[in-house]
C-alpha cells in the first residue's frame, strides 16, 4: 500500500491550493523545455513529477526553487507570488540527487550549515540539529564525516539538512537515484514517513515509475514539456488518459481498432486480432480508430483445446479471448510472465501467478493457447 496515498492531503483554510502553478512556459532559444504547465498541490501532499531525461520535469522543479525564471506565468505559494524572489528569499528546500554534502565537515556540521548561515542562535541550532539527527535516525553517526557513511545515511543526512530550516516546500530531485535498487527500495517508505512525520508539503522528480507510485499521493506524469495525466498512483496506472501514460507506466500491451459499436452501457471494437467487447461506454465514438490497453496480470491463458470448449461464447459473458502461440516464458519466483505471438504477429505480455499454474499440464514455449480477458478491464485509448 502507498503511505503517502492513504493520507489526504490537507486544504488551505481558504480552499485554494498550497502550491499553485499557473500556465508556466520555460523557453530555451526555440524550445520549449516546460508548455504551459499548469497545476494544484494541497499542503501536505507529497506530488512527484514523473517522465523521461528531458521531459521538462527537472526545468520545472529548478523554476521552484527559483533557480530558473520563468519564460511567463506565475508560482504562488501559500497565496504569495514567488517568481519574483531569489531563491534565498524562499520558504523552500532543495534535495539534490547527488545530496551535496560538505566533504569536510561532519554528520552534525552539515546539518547546522544552513541554520548558522541564517544566524540562528548556538543553543536554537543545537537543539534543531539534534531534533533532525533523531527524527532521521543518526545520532550515533553525528560526528562522521560523509565518506563515513553508506548511500542510504548520506541520503538521511541530506534530507535532515533540508528540513532543518523548517521549509514551507520540500523539493527532491531523484531523491534516490544514487542508490543500488534494494536499498532505493527499503528507503522510500522511510524518506515518506519521515516527510509525513514532519508534515511539510513536498514535490519530487522522478524518472523511477515505482518510485513514484511508492511515494507519491499524486503524480504528474510529463512528456515534452506538458503534463498528460494528474492522479493517484491507482488512477494513472488502471486508468490511463491516452497511450503514452499507459505505455510509460508499468506493462501493458496496447491493440488497435475501430468502434464498430457504440452503446451507452458498451462498446464494441474490431481489431487485427480480435473482436474487443468493452463494458464500458464512450459516446460518440462509433467508426473511430483508437488504441485499447490491458494490463498483462489482467489476462489469462490456458491450453486451447479446453478454453476453445469452456469459452465459446466470449460475447455473452464479456469476456475477450484470442489465440497464439507461446514463444517465450520468464519465470520470476511467485510470477510468471508469458510472451504470446498472436496471428497478427503481435506480441503480448501475459502474468500468472504460480500458485495458479496448471501443475498437471503446464504451459510451455511453443504450445498453442488461447489467454482470455473481460471486458471491464480493458482501457479505451482515442487518438
Amino acid at each position: 500500500m502507498n503511505p503517502a496515498a492513504s493520507q489526504r492531503a490537507v486544504p488551505t483554510p481558504d480552499g485554494a491550493a498550497f502550491l499553485q502553478i499557473r500556465h508556466i512556459v520555460k523557453k530555451f532559444d526555440e524550445v520549449f523545455a516546460v508548455d504551459d504547465v499548469s497545476l494544484d498541490i494541497a499542503q501536505g501532499e507529497i506530488f512527484a513529477l514523473l517522465g523521461s531525461s528531458g521531459c521538462g520535469k527537472s526545468t520545472l522543479l529548478r523554476m521552484l526553487a527559483g533557480f530558473e525564471t520563468p519564460t511567463s506565468g506565475q508560482i504562488v505559494l501559500g497565496g504569495q507570488d514567488i517568481v519574483g524572489l531569489a531563491p534565498y528569499d524562499r520558504p523552500i528546500n532543495m534535495m539534490f540527487q547527488s545530496y551535496a554534502l560538505f566533504p569536510h565537515l561532519n554528520v552534525w556540521d552539515n546539518i547546522a550549515f544552513g541554520l548558522r548561515r541564517d544566524g540562528m542562535s548556538k543553543p536554537d541550532i543545537a537543539q534543531r540539529v539534534d531534533e533532525m539527527l533523531e527524527m532521521v535516525q543518526l545520532k550515533a553517526y553525528a560526528k562522521r564525516k560523509p565518506h563515513q557513511l553508506s548511500g542510504g545515511q548520506q541520503q538521511r543526512v541530506a534530507l535532515a539538512r533540508s528540513l532543518a530550516k523548517r521549509p514551507r516546500l520540500l523539493l527532491l530531485d531523484e531523491p534516490l537515484g544514487a542508490l543500488d535498487a534494494k536499498l532505493r527500495q527499503r528507503t522510500q517508505l522511510e524518506l515518506v514517513h519521515i516527510i509525513q512525520r514532519v508534515g511539510v508539503t513536498c514535490v519530487m522528480v522522478t524518472h523511477d515509475q515505482e518510485e513514484a507510485m511508492t511515494m507519491a499521493t499524486r503524480i504528474g506524469v510529463m512528456s515534452e514539456g506538458k503534463i498528460l495525466q494528474i492522479g493517484r498512483p491507482d488512477e494513472i496506472y488502471e486508468t490511463p488518459n491516452c497511450r503514452f501514460v499507459a505505455d510509460f507506466i508499468g506493462t501493458v500491451n496496447l491493440f488497435k481498432g475501430r468502434v464498430s459499436v457504440d452503446e451507452p452501457d458498451h462498446v464494441v471494437i474490431d481489431g487485427p486480432e480480435c473482436r474487443h467487447y468493452v463494458s464500458h461506454g464512450i459516446t460518440g465514438t462509433q467508426g473511430m480508430e483508437v488504441d485499447l490497453a490491458v494490463r498483462p496480470e489482467k489476462m489469462a491463458l490456458q491450453p486451447a483445446a479446453p478454453l476453445a470448449t469452456a469459452r465459446a461464447s466470449a460475447a455473452e459473458d464479456g469476456c475477450n479471448q484470442v489465440q497464439g502461440v507461446v514463444t517465450d516464458m520468464a519465470y520470476l519466483g511467485s510470477l510468471t510472465t508469458y510472451h504470446v505471438r498472436l496471428a497478427s504477429g503481435l506480441v503480448i505480455k501475459v502474468t500468472q501467478t504460480n500458485a495458479a499454474r496448471h501443475a498437471g499440464d503446464p504451459v510451455v514455449s511453443g504450445d498453442t493457447v488461447w489467454v482470455w480477458w473481460n471486458g471491464t478491464d480493458t482501457v479505451v485509448l482515442t487518438r
